[in-house]
């Protein structure tokens, strides 16, 4: 929910610094609110439990296409975005993206505003970054005076922010999209096909498996300092905050080492297997992945 509420708000002042000058000002004021508010429209249904990414993609219409046949459309989806010239195949992938996670998968669409609300915060707080640049005087079509410094935002850092910023958001859309659609089991069967190593794929896994531990575990301990009123004012609401994150790392440390226990005691070396399940692929699928392709790479020598 805050992440949501925080991709809000910095949508409104990215889209603002973006636009400022080329539009009329009241127009630009319209779509800038209209964006935010729907961001956190479509992300404030709060979740009673952690959720997990990986339950997402079990729910999907999409689980059951070919995985390394999701993986070889989008990784060539993601690179001609990256390559582009143009800002359109970003702005084409994000919406195509939502359109195969939402209607197509089966996915909620605060749901998906939810997954896509955490990269989609770090990439315009980059943005507005990208867009701002510091003068001894004004010197842009928007101007803001901090402490004798001038915040200023030019044509040329619009032109380029616009294109960095829609670039990392076609690829985003990509990586999201075969997240929720393609159980984990899947992606590992992925990369062990295409010789990954063994020592990388473990980890990965571990690591993902021990962030949702974490979660859970904050989870159960903020529920249980909630029931003993311990958010009921500031002062109780610091002490709660402080016993949870003290307890926190030593209690999910002592959970994962009885894990990793557990595993060696299945006499586990190195190479972490899963049952690969049977999938394939249609003519509908290869056909929509081909238009997709094509689709991007007209876009990309379209100049915007």
């Amino acid at each position: 929910m805050i992440a949501t509420i925080s991709s809000a708000i910095l949508a409104f002042a990215f889209l603002w610094g973006l636009l400022f000058g080329r539009i009329p000002q009241p127009w630009l004021l319209l779509i800038c609110a209209g964006l935010g508010a729907s961001i956190a429209l479509a992300g404030r249904h709060k979740h009673s439990d952690v959720m997990s990414i990986d339950v997402l993609s079990q729910t999907s219409r999409l689980k059951n296409v070919n995985p390394m046949f999701k993986f070889v459309t989008l990784l060539a989806l993601m690179i001609i975005c990256i390559a582009s010239a143009s800002a359109l195949p970003g702005l084409f992938l994000l919406a195509a993206m939502l359109v195969l996670a939402v209607p197509v998968g089966g996915l909620a669409l605060h749901k998906y505003i939810t997954v896509l609300a955490l990269p989609f915060t770090f990439l315009l707080i980059g943005g507005l970054a990208l867009l701002f640049e510091v003068y001894p005087e004004p010197a842009g079509v928007l101007n803001i005076n901090i402490f004798g410094f001038w915040l200023c935002v030019s044509e040329a850092t619009q032109i380029r922010t616009a294109l960095i910023v829609s670039r990392a958001l076609g690829a985003v859309s990509c990586l999201c999209l075969l997240n929720v659609t393609t159980p984990m089991p899947d992606i590992i069967g992925v990369l062990r096909r295409i010789r990954c190593p063994e020592l990388i794929i473990d980890l990965m896994y571990l690591i993902y498996r021990y962030i949702f531990i974490l979660l859970s575990m904050h989870h159960e301990m903020r529920d249980a300092a909630k029931s003993r009123l311990g958010f009921r004012d500031y002062k109780s609401s610091l002490r709660a905050t402080a016993n949870i994150y003290s307890n926190l790392l030593a209690r999910s440390y002592q959970f994962a080492g009885r894990n990793f226990d557990a595993m060696e005691s299945r006499c586990y070396e190195t190479g972490i297997r899963f049952l690969e399940r049977r999938t394939g692929f249609s003519s509908v699928h290869v056909t929509v992945a081909v238009v997709l392709v094509l689709a991007t790479l007209l876009l990309s020598l379209w100049p915007l």
